[in-house]
């Protein structure tokens, strides 16, 4: 059992340019605080730079092929239906399941449904039954009576922004209460809670962010605001040996254009639907050499593999390379689309190996990439403002016990080791 206690934060989607600014101009002075006892270093997201790969790979310190976790949408083996892979899918042991002492887990995206632990564990998004989000189960009226919320009403967004900024005022009340509360009665060895309601701020609002003329600029500040007075409140609570992270999972900017990529694939004739029916996945033709799942995974449509799969083995490699040149030259407006483009054994490393995709994108400045059948055209717009990135997410750590130092800039991954080092 580690001899101290571990505290770990994480802001969804924060930026290292954010939380920089932020705590150099005075929004987050508490932060600014820790963080002036702190290593800070911009981080890499995984590959893709999504929630659930994300913090799958920072609670186990795993690769996605070891802890199998490679998208919010996954295939049912030998098929092209669709399926949402959740906590019950994670290969790799989290942190606290390899640690003696208890812990408090609160709203850590894709570990629902919870299961036993020597603690308290809170799932966060995607949780559906509030019942199987919650253990031990007899916390489920504590947490009704502090009026606690399993995420933020998205949808909202789409009504009123003013309707969906007040449910996300009373989301991170409710969070904060909880906190509060399994802070004061709970034992505990490691505590973890998560802001996601940043990342659903950010996707709506990043331009209140940027302009500061905008309607919602004040109210995007002081969201911001009132997650650094719950993290005063806690570093206040904290003793001096204790082990603190602070962290995202992603980084965010500014989005110009939405890319599709399933339209882009079916247009240059990798991807075939059947004739007389719908343009989704269950209905991909036996022409078919690949397909992509969200966000920008593509996979081979391989023989053997998939009910209509096409392409054998001596074939792959050269159609992998007709697909890096045409997303490597895929531009819009005389800008470059795609700022990165990952074969699977460049990442990749497991025994889940075998189900990672063959190449994955990771769009370059201003474009967020998605893999939805129904796009109409190769680009477009929708309601969101701010798109996640893979480069500068954002790594704090302040350990009195531990020299902390990074020769390069770390990974996600990196993160999840130094976690599990700490709460050995």
């Amino acid at each position: 059992m580690a001899e101290n206690r571990n505290i770990i934060v994480g802001l969804d989607g924060v930026p290292f340019g954010m939380i920089k600014d932020f705590t150099e101009s005075g929004v987050m002075p508490n932060t600014s605080k820790l963080l002036n006892d702190s290593v800070l270093t911009p981080m890499y997201s995984t590959v893709p730079e999504i929630s659930s790969v994300a913090w799958s790979s920072i609670i186990t310190g795993a690769n996605p092929a070891e802890h199998g976790i490679f998208g919010f949408i996954d295939l049912h083996p030998n098929s092209y239906k669709m399926r949402f892979p959740n906590f019950n899918d994670l290969r790799a042991a989290t942190f606290w399941e390899n640690c003696e002492g208890p812990s408090v887990i609160v709203n850590v995206p894709s570990t629902y449904p919870v299961r036993s632990m020597n603690g308290v564990h809170v799932s966060g998004f995607v949780s559906i039954d509030y019942e199987k989000s919650v253990y031990p189960e007899s916390l489920v009226s504590t947490l009704k009576g502090l009026e606690y919320r399993l995420d933020v009403d998205s949808m909202l967004a789409h009504k009123s922004m003013d309707v969906f900024l007040d449910d996300l005022d009373r989301t991170v009340d409710a969070r904060i209460s909880s906190i509060q509360t399994f802070w004061d009665q709970c034992k505990w060895q490691n505590f973890m809670f998560v802001f996601t309601g940043t990342d659903r701020l950010m996707h709506f609002l990043w331009d209140a962010y940027d302009d500061k003329g905008h309607k919602y600029h004040r109210k995007f500040l002081e969201y911001f605001s009132k997650i650094d007075a719950a993290i005063g409140r806690i570093i206040d609570l904290s003793e001096n040996s204790d082990s603190v992270i602070l962290l995202s999972d992603h980084g965010f900017e500014k989005l110009d254009h939405d890319v599709f990529v399933s339209k882009i694939l079916a247009e240059e004739g990798f991807l075939h639907f059947n004739p007389s029916e719908e343009s989704s996945l269950q209905n991909i033709g036996p022409k078919t050499k690949a397909f992509a799942l969200d966000p920008a995974r593509i996979y081979l449509n391989r023989k053997d593999k998939y009910p209509c799969g096409s392409v054998e083995e001596k074939d792959a490699n050269e159609i992998l390379n007709q697909l890096e040149e045409l997303f490597s030259s895929l531009e819009i407006d005389g800008r470059k689309v795609i700022k990165h483009i990952f074969k699977k054994e460049d990442v990749y490393e497991g025994p889940y190996f075998k189900d990672a995709p063959d190449l994955v994108l990771i769009g370059d400045t201003g474009f967020n990439l998605k893999a939805t059948t129904a796009g109409k055209s190769r680009f477009g717009k929708g309601i969101f403002t701010g798109k996640h990135t893979y480069h500068d997410a954002f790594l704090a750590v302040k350990s009195k016990n531990r020299n902390i130092s990074f020769d390069k800039q770390p990974s996600v991954i990196d993160a999840g080791k130094l976690i599990r080092s700490l709460t050995k």
